[in-house]
C-alpha cells in the first residue's frame, strides 16, 4: 500500500503564474494538458494506491482539473508558510494501512514509468527511505516508510523540511542510480519551464 502526496499549494512566485495550470506535453495523448492533470494521470497509472493532492493558492481553479478513483485532495490554508505545511496537511489523509509514502511536488513532472522504477527499488524490509540519483545527485520522487510518518509530521521550514528527516535517518537511506535526468527536472522559473517544455516536445517528436 503506497500513498503519494503531490504538493500543489504554493504561490508560484518565481514562475509568475500558477504552476499547476501550466501546459505540459502528454505523450499518451499527443497534446498539451495542464501540469496538474499530467502529474495526477501519471501517478494514477503508476503502482501508487492512493494519491493525495495538496492545494492552496487558487485552489478553486485547480481543483477542477483533479479527478480519479485513487485521488483525494486537501486544502492547506497556511500555504504561504512553505511546503512543510503542505506535506503535513497531506499526511492527515494517509490511510492507516499505508506502508510507504511517496512525496512529489507539482513542479517536478515525473512519468509513471519513472515513479514505478523508484517504487520497485524501495527495500521494504531494510531501508526506510529510497532516494533516486542521477550522475550522483539526488532527485525526486522520494519514498519514506510509513514508520517515519510521525517524523514527517514534525518537519518545519526552519529545519529544511524533509531534509531533516533524511539526515536523521541517513543510515536507512537507499540511494538508487536512475539513468535519466528526469528525476532532476524542476520547474521554478519561466526560463526553466520554457526550456523543459521545448525539450519534451523535441524528445517526443
Amino acid at each position: 500500500m503506497i500513498t503519494a502526496i503531490l504538493t500543489s499549494a504554493g504561490e508560484s512566485s518565481r514562475m509568475g503564474r500558477p504552476k499547476p495550470l501550466l501546459k505540459w506535453p502528454d505523450i499518451n495523448l499527443g497534446k498539451d494538458v495542464k501540469l496538474i492533470e499530467y502529474q495526477v494521470s501519471q501517478l494514477s497509472a503508476s503502482n501508487v494506491d492512493q494519491i493525495i493532492v495538496v492545494l492552496g493558492h487558487q485552489a478553486d481553479k485547480i481543483v477542477n482539473y483533479i479527478s480519479g478513483d485513487k485521488v483525494d485532495y486537501v486544502i492547506n490554508k497556511q500555504y504561504k508558510n512553505g511546503k512543510s505545511g503542505s506535506i503535513k496537511a497531506g499526511l492527515q489523509l494517509v490511510k492507516e494501512d499505508a506502508q510507504a509514502i511517496l512525496l512529489i511536488a507539482i513542479d517536478q513532472p515525473r512519468s509513471a514509468s519513472l515513479i514505478n522504477k523508484v517504487i520497485d527499488s524501495h527495500s521494504w524490509d531494510k531501508r526506510q527511505i529510497t532516494s533516486p540519483t542521477y550522475l550522483g545527485k539526488g532527485g525526486h520522487p522520494i519514498i519514506f516508510s510509513a514508520d517515519l510518518k510521525s517524523e514527517l509530521l514534525s518537519i518545519t521550514e526552519e529545519k529544511q523540511g524533509i531534509r531533516d528527516v533524511i539526515i536523521r535517518n541517513e543510515k536507512s537511506v537507499k540511494r538508487i542510480p536512475i539513468d535519466s535526468n528526469e528525476i532532476s527536472l524542476d520547474l521554478n522559473t519561466p526560463n526553466e519551464y520554457n526550456m523543459a517544455y521545448r525539450n519534451r516536445w523535441d524528445n517526443l517528436n
